[in-house]
């Protein structure tokens, strides 16, 4: 298979090599810049003479090897947004789609020869700069320093050219390839401000979490490119156009779930089984990630411990107590212990992670539902440590309405988590378009006829009898 996938790759190659458009600004960004960040550093270690040069060493060091190495690979999203759109432009796409190689070794063979270049270039930039700094300040840049830098640059190239080439391959022009690519770009660059922060606050340590992150990305996309790839879509393609009539139908047609028309006891006798069959495994998902996150928060409170006598809940005054809970907001802590926005608050949380999830792959929805259930684990373990039963705690503070809202969450965070693996894994028998759809339309009829009404009576119950079943438990 990688053979078959040199091949395309060398071809590719011979064709950039011959571009001056590619070759003239890698060079550029290869040979020159370098010794512009060496003159930027040189500037600012100057300046810093009479501080503390080694803490300007381990912040502005790193960073200028990152921004040194992220700039060539920068054109290998040129490159790839060119990969089949551009062949298609160029009339020379069905000879290349018509050779006898599987589809993944032409997909592995365009991406390997959209990163080559730029990626070659960067890690030539950082070696010319590296030696830079020995040569004029006599510094030595520590290896691991270097493979640091070094892996998060190709890591940040691969995500970047796993996208490109799947766009590249869903359009039909170069100008809507571009336009499309602001869904890299944006991404790329908030990262890239990410890690400029952790390195310029000497948090490096930190950057293996992001590797880390985009390892995931890498498997996620690179799934999806090879899913979606196909050399027949691709060759009858004609033209970009948006059928809102027929994207309405669709979506309208799996809203119905077969029928003629919408059944709202239809949808509460079968299709509300049906769907949380094909959740199946995302419910899984969400309810295992839900209750290590609560363990991993009673962990985090053995090791970052509270100070003693921080919690009091012995004897608690019921006056005080409600006070607590009216000054709660001014804090930003919790909404107002009112059904109405404790109901708001919660619906426009599950109602982000949906949006979210969808830009994320789901990703971010489990994020969303992580962070509260680590904070109550957290609560749990920290009673625990000082000497009170935490399924006494957990049983009066969140189980009354826990029991309501906890599923109306695990729910729409699976059908958000659901929806944004429906592009890496369409449903058989469907476009990626479709199993889009599809999910979504799951997602909206669960979300409104069965996550909302849970929602409703929660927080009815929080605001009404979880305050007073506190106070019965831990009041005097």
């Amino acid at each position: 298979m990688l053979a078959n996938a040199l091949i395309i790759t060398r071809r590719e190659l011979r064709d950039s090599l011959r571009d001056w458009r590619i070759l003239l600004p890698i060079g550029l960004l290869t040979l020159g810049f370098p010794w512009l960040m060496l003159g930027i550093a040189q500037v600012a270690f100057q300046y810093a003479r009479n501080f503390d040069q080694d803490a300007l060493f381990i912040t502005l060091v790193p960073f200028s090897i990152m921004i040194v190495g992220f700039f060539p690979i920068s054109f290998c999203l040129v490159i790839a947004l060119e990969a089949f759109v551009g062949e298609k432009e160029r009339a020379s796409l069905e000879p290349l789609l018509s050779m006898p190689i599987e589809d993944i070794e032409l997909y592995i063979g365009k991406l390997l020869a959209s990163m080559a270049l730029p990626l070659l270039g960067s890690y030539l930039a950082i070696t010319e700069f590296v030696l830079g700094l020995k040569w004029l300040k006599g510094l030595d840049v520590p290896f691991w320093m270097i493979t640091q830098i070094g892996l998060l640059t190709g890591l940040e190239s691969l995500v970047m050219v796993s996208g490109a080439v799947v766009v590249s391959s869903h359009t039909t022009s170069i100008r809507a390839a571009n336009l499309l690519a602001s869904f890299i770009i944006v991404p790329m660059t908030l990262l890239v401000q990410v890690e400029s922060l952790l390195l310029l606050n000497n948090r490096s340590e930190l950057l293996w979490h992001v590797m880390a992150g985009l390892l995931v990305a890498n498997l996620i996309v690179g799934r999806m490119g090879l899913r979606l790839f196909n050399r027949e879509e691709i060759l009858a393609r004609e033209m970009d156009e948006l059928h809102v009539r027929g994207l309405l139908g669709t979506f309208w047609r799996f809203l119905k779930e077969g029928r003629t028309h919408f059944s709202f006891r239809g949808f509460y006798r079968s299709d509300f089984g049906a769907i949380l069959s094909r959740t199946r495994n995302a419910i899984i998902v969400t309810v295992g990630l839900m209750l290590l996150t609560g363990l991993l928060g009673a962990v985090a409170a053995n090791i970052y411990r509270l100070p003693e006598g921080a919690i009091q809940l012995r004897d608690l005054s019921a006056s005080e107590f409600r006070r607590m809970l009216d000054d709660a907001p001014s804090m930003g802590l919790l909404p107002r212990l009112e059904t109405g926005a404790i109901f708001f608050n919660n619906v426009r949380s599950l109602a982000a992670a949906g949006l979210l999830g969808l830009f994320s792959f789901g990703s971010l929805a489990l994020i969303l539902l992580m962070v509260p259930v680590g904070i109550i684990g957290y609560a749990a373990g920290a009673v625990a440590l000082g000497g009170l039963n935490p399924w006494q705690f957990l049983t009066a503070f969140i189980l009354p309405h826990g029991i309501l809202e906890m599923p109306a969450a695990i729910l729409a965070t699976a059908l958000a988590l659901h929806m944004g693996a429906s592009l890496i894994s369409p449903r058989a028998n469907m476009t990626a378009g479709e199993s889009l759809l599809s999910a979504l339309a799951d997602f909206l009829r669960v979300f409104i006829l069965i996550v909302v009404p849970l929602l409703l009576a929660a927080a009815w119950v929080e605001a009404q009898i979880t305050p007073e079943i506190v106070i019965w438990f831990y009041g005097r």
